[in-house]
């Protein structure tokens, strides 16, 4: 199956005429129209507040409720009260690391990796303040992959919670977050995973994955800034209150949205599931169920991100004075194209502010991940320059990049020469 592009363009507004190049879409994608056009309705038909008897909040209610089984359904949770909505990723794991940390004692421990985001970091760090000991778990060097068996020797009787990403926003690197979660679950631990950098580019299964936690923000996915944390439910239901005092235990997932839930962005992340069954369906061959479907849409999204990928990774190859922090294969099964390199004694900010004026869109600097970009010694250098595509970008986008990019970068070899 083949993407249909000129479908992919007439759904992204912002996609018209191309005339410009969206490259920095791990720090927010572009939007779906059938996304706005869904927040737009909420707006203007059915802005009331829910929970009231009278026909018109029944059927906001309901709305939201349908948005929220649309979510379930996207990353196979369930059961739809596993799907906890909420303003962003970073403030959804401060809540859970809120909930959590009233269940832990001194001496307990969290394994956070080297690679996170600070999303799913600083809030298991902020738990130290009453004894909890967090233990980082070191990227190889090299390589800069988690290796299991690194994250196997950190564990202990003490270890109460794994937390790593699915995808590194700065590497693009694929984890094995099964392989770790059997890790966790083999201690009694739990495991919490940050699927931002990895969700618009493959298919999310919380079963398969057997994350206790998992969570990911939809601006990165195509729709509005608004974020979703699973949990399963029998743990959300037993964690502590993060509502008001009078919400019940089994409010789930209420219990853990203080001061409700935004609806209409919330109504608006519904779109996302209909582009993709529709962009499944446009291939003759394309399944019946929504499921199947779903991962029909992601089996071609990744082929075509493979392709433009690895054009742009072939090109960087060929630059002796480019260090490319990550995976330097395209294969889909091992990164998604978020693609990070420095030049050797460059700025990366020099070398990005010089693509503004082409109208391409590429960003520098340590994207929160803070801590691994300390660790490289490459905070002072403005951190890494980034690259990050998603599907509806093109091989002719990625050529005219490395058309304007050649002459900045390879001059830089030519000089080292």
């Amino acid at each position: 199956m083949t993407i249909d592009m000129d479908f992919v363009e007439s759904q992204f507004p912002a996609l018209a005429g191309r005339r410009y190049i969206y490259l920095d879409n791990a720090g927010g994608s572009l939007v779906l129209r059938g996304v706005a056009d869904r927040v737009r309705d909420y707006l203007l038909t059915s802005s009331v507040q829910h929970g009231a008897t009278y026909s018109k909040s029944r059927e906001a209610g309901e709305k939201l409720y349908a948005a929220q089984e649309a979510v379930a359904r996207l990353i196979n949770a369930r059961r739809p009260d596993e799907v906890i909505m909420g303003p962003s990723t970073t403030a959804l794991l401060r809540i859970l690391a809120t909930a959590l940390g009233e269940t832990m004692a001194p001496g307990d421990e969290i394994i956070v990796s080297q690679a996170e985001h600070e999303a799913n970091y600083g809030a298991w760090e902020r738990l130290e303040r009453k004894g909890v000991k967090i233990v980082e778990w070191p990227v190889e060097p090299g390589t800069l992959r988690l290796n299991p068996q690194t994250l196997a020797g950190l564990m202990s009787p003490r270890s109460k919670l794994v937390c790593c990403t699915h995808a590194s926003n700065i590497m693009g690197t694929i984890n094995p977050v099964r392989e770790f979660a059997d890790i966790a679950h083999a201690y009694g631990a739990k495991i919490c995973v940050d699927a931002v950098a990895y969700a618009p580019h493959r298919l999310i299964d919380v079963q398969a994955s057997d994350a206790d936690y998992y969570a990911f923000s939809f601006y990165k996915v195509y729709g509005p800034h608004h974020a979703v944390l699973y949990g399963r439910y029998d743990d959300l239901v037993a964690l502590p209150n993060q509502n008001h005092f009078f919400i019940e235990p089994t409010r789930v997932p209420y219990k853990f949205q203080p001061g409700n839930v935004n609806y209409e962005l919330s109504y608006g992340c519904a779109a996302i599931n209909d582009y993709l069954v529709e962009l499944a369906r446009r291939d003759v061959k394309a399944p019946a169920s929504e499921r199947d479907c779903l991962a029909a849409a992601f089996g071609m999204i990744a082929r075509q991100e493979e392709r433009i990928c690895k054009r742009l990774l072939d090109y960087l190859e060929t630059v002796p004075d480019v260090t490319i922090h990550g995976e330097t294969s395209a294969n889909a099964h091992v990164r998604v194209p978020t693609i990070s390199f420095t030049v050797k004694d460059r700025d990366s900010a020099d070398i990005v502010t010089q693509m503004d004026r082409h109208n391409i869109g590429i960003r520098y600097g340590d994207f929160y991940a803070r801590r691994l970009i300390d660790s490289l010694g490459l905070r002072q250098r403005n951190g890494v320059v980034r690259v990050s595509m998603v599907h509806y970008n093109t091989l002719a986008e990625v050529d005219r990049l490395i058309d304007h990019l050649d002459p900045i970068i390879a001059r830089n070899a030519a000089i080292h020469a």
